[in-house]
């Protein structure tokens, strides 16, 4: 395990504040890290980098699709998207040179989530 995984899992899993999560590396355009068994494709990925590049009012006012399910979005801004649908939510924060995605299940509190995720 190097050390994003590990910080994601004492950070992010261990804490219970999102189920699964992912660093995304914006330059090499893939993910360099992500918690135990969550695969994130890499069109997902690529469409993550793009969303916030060139994309973000349209993810405001459509929301976006990941990993094959919708996610409406309730917040974002030049450095972060907060989404949700029925089965939970998706929170991605960008950095200079990383994007972290995140997701929280139904019964989690997503603020405390979102907080979380933009702390890392």
């Amino acid at each position: 395990m190097n050390q994003l995984q590990a910080l994601l899992n004492d950070s992010l899993i261990r804490t219970k504040h999102v189920e699964n999560a992912a660093i995304i590396d914006i330059k090499e355009r893939q993910v360099c890290a992500s918690t135990f068994g969550f695969n994130v494709p890499p069109e997902n990925a690529l469409n993550l980098i793009y969303t916030f590049c060139k994309n973000l009012l349209q993810v405001r006012r459509g929301g976006l699709y990941f990993k094959e399910k919708y996610y409406k979005c309730v917040r974002a801004d030049e450095h972060s998207i907060y989404l949700q649908n029925p089965d939970g939510g998706l929170i991605v924060v960008k950095t200079k040179n990383f994007i972290l995605v995140a997701t929280y299940g139904v019964g989690m509190y997503p603020s405390v989530c979102v907080e979380a995720v933009e702390k890392l």
